[in-house]
C-alpha cells in the first residue's frame, strides 16, 4: 500500500469516526479535510513523503465553494423548500386526508390507502421528509389504532409513504444530486416520476393484499350513509383534491411542457402555496416568519453541507482518493453490471449509517465516473441511487423517519413497533430498485421523450 492510498483510508475512517462523535457533518467534512490538508504538507515538508506539492489545491476549494453559492441550478433548493413548510402550514394535507378516509372507507386498509395516497400528493407538492413524516404521523397514527390497524402496518405505512418525497420530484435530494453529477434537474424530475409512483403502487398493492389476508389487522370500516352521502364524500375528496393538485400540474407540469425552468417552476410553487395558505384562512405575519426562518435553516444546513463536500473532495482528490477508488472499482471481477449492483449494494449498506446528503455529496461524486467510463446512463444511475437511498429513511439505527415517527407518534408505539413496520416497506422499496435495475426505460423514458436525449 503507497502513502497516498493509507491517506485517504485513513481520511476516510477519521470522517466516519468524527461523524459518530455526534459533531455537526457540515464541520466534521470541513474541518477533517483542512485537517488532512496540513496533516499531508507536514509529511511532505518534514519527512519527504509526497502527498501533494503544497497547499495551492486549496484555492480550488475556495473557487468551487464561490460556484457552489452563485451556482443557478441550486436556486430552487430554498424555493421549494420554502412551497413545502407554507403548504405544511396551510392544513391542507389534514382535509385531504380526511376526505379520503370517508371516500374509501370500503376499500381494504382503506385507511393506510388513504395515507399512501397523501403522502404521494405530499411528495409532489412538498418533497420536505420531517414535515411529511411527523405529518401524517399526527394525523394519521391515532386515526388507525383507533379503527383498530396494527401498530406495525400502521408505522410502516406511514414511515414508506412519508419519505417517497425524497424521490418523487419536486425533490430537494434530485436537486443536489443534479448539481453533484452536473446533470439537468428536469432530466432527473422527469426520470424519477414512474419510479416514484411505482414504488407508491408496490405500497398500495401490498396494503391492501395484507389486510385482505389479515383483515383484523387492517379493519374495513362499515360504510355510513347511503348514495346521497357517497356523492357527498366524492365531492368533498374532489374539492380537497383540486388545490394541490394544481399546484402539482403549475410546478411540475410547467417543468414537464418546457413552459418554466426549475427554477422558475419553483417561484411559482412557492407564491402558490402562499396563496393556498391565504386562501385557507392560515397565511399570518407568525406564520410567514416562521416558514422563513424555517426555510433559511435547513438551506443553509444543505449549503453548509455543500461546502463542507466540496472541500472535502478537493482535499481528497489532492491526495489521489478518486484514482484510489476509480482504481478499486475498474479492478473488481464482476464485469459491468456487476460493478454497478457492488455499488448499488454499498450505498444500501452504508444508508444504515449514514444519511443521504452524506452519501449524495461524498459517494455518488466518487463513483460516477466509474459508471460512466463503464457506459452506463448517468440519468438511470442517478436515479437507481435514488431509489437505494429511499431505504436509508427506514433502515436503523440513523433512519431519520423512525425518529420522526416515534417523537410524533402517540403514547403505546414502541421503537420495536416501528422497527417491525418498516421490514416489509424495506423490501418493497428493493423490489423497486430491482424493477428499475432490470427495466431502465423505466427511468429514462420520460426524458428520451420530452427532451430527446
Amino acid at each position: 500500500m503507497d502513502i497516498n492510498t493509507a491517506f485517504v483510508l485513513l481520511m476516510f475512517a477519521t470522517f466516519i469516526a468524527c461523524l459518530f462523535s455526534g459533531y455537526p457533518m457540515v464541520f466534521v467534512l470541513g474541518g477533517v479535510a483542512v485537517l488532512f490538508a496540513l496533516i499531508g504538507e507536514v509529511a511532505n515538508n518534514l519527512f519527504g513523503l509526497w502527498v501533494d506539492a503544497d497547499l495551492s489545491f486549496m484555492k480550488l476549494a475556495v473557487r468551487r465553494i464561490f460556484g457552489i453559492v452563485s451556482n443557478y441550478s441550486l436556486i430552487p433548493l430554498p424555493l421549494f423548500i420554502f412551497m413545502g413548510y407554507m403548504l405544511d402550514r396551510s392544513e391542507i394535507a389534514r382535509e385531504l386526508l380526511d376526505a379520503m378516509q370517508d371516500a374509501l372507507r370500503r376499500l381494504p386498509g382503506g385507511l393506510a390507502v388513504a395515507v399512501t395516497a397523501i403522502g404521494v400528493v405530499l411528495a409532489a407538492s412538498t418533497g420536505i421528509i420531517g414535515a411529511s413524516v411527523v405529518l401524517l404521523a399526527s394525523l394519521a397514527l391515532p386515526t388507525m389504532l383507533k379503527d383498530g390497524y396494527s401498530k406495525s402496518l400502521a408505522t410502516g405505512t406511514v414511515a414508506a409513504s412519508g419519505t417517497l418525497g425524497i424521490l418523487i420530484p419536486p425533490s430537494i435530494m434530485l436537486i443536489v444530486m443534479a448539481d453533484q453529477l452536473t446533470l439537468s434537474v428536469g432530466d432527473l424530475f422527469m426520470a424519477a416520476l414512474i419510479p416514484g409512483l411505482l414504488l407508491a403502487s408496490l405500497y398500495l398493492v401490498y396494503i391492501i393484499g395484507y389486510a385482505t389476508l389479515f383483515p383484523a389487522h387492517a379493519p374495513r370500516q362499515a360504510a355510513r350513509g347511503d348514495k346521497i352521502r357517497l356523492l357527498a364524500v366524492l365531492a368533498r375528496t374532489f374539492k380537497a383534491l383540486v388545490p394541490p393538485a394544481t399546484l402539482i400540474f403549475a410546478v411540475l407540469g410547467s417543468i414537464f411542457l418546457g413552459v418554466a425552468s426549475p427554477s422558475e417552476a419553483a417561484g411559482v410553487g412557492a407564491a402558490g402555496a402562499t396563496l393556498l395558505a391565504l386562501l385557507a384562512g392560515r397565511l399570518s405575519v407568525a406564520t410567514m416568519r416562521d416558514v422563513c426562518y424555517a426555510t433559511a435553516k435547513t438551506t443553509a444546513f444543505i449549503i453548509g453541507a455543500l461546502v463542507g463536500a466540496t472541500t472535502f473532495a478537493v482535499v481528497l482528490r489532492g491526495l489521489g482518493g478518486d484514482q484510489v477508488i476509480d482504481g478499486v472499482i475498474m479492478a473488481l471481477p464482476f464485469g459491468a453490471t456487476g460493478t454497478v449492483i457492488a455499488i448499488l449494494v454499498l450505498i444500501f449498506l452504508l444508508g444504515f449509517v449514514l444519511d443521504w446528503i452524506e452519501i449524495t455529496l461524498i459517494v455518488l461524486p466518487l463513483v460516477a465516473g466509474s459508471v460512466r467510463q463503464l457506459g452506463f446512463d448517468p440519468v438511470w444511475f442517478a436515479i437507481m441511487v435514488a431509489v437505494c437511498l429511499q431505504t436509508s429513511f427506514l433502515t436503523p439505527p440513523v433512519g431519520f423517519a423512525l425518529f420522526y415517527i416515534k417523537a410524533a407518534a402517540p403514547p403505546g408505539i414502541a421503537m420495536g413497533d416501528i422497527y417491525k413496520g418498516i421490514v416489509a416497506f424495506v423490501a418493497l422499496q428493493l423490489l423497486g430498485l430491482v424493477l428499475v435495475f432490470s427495466f431502465p426505460a423505466l427511468a429514462t423514458w420520460l426524458p428520451v421523450v420530452a427532451y430527446g436525449r
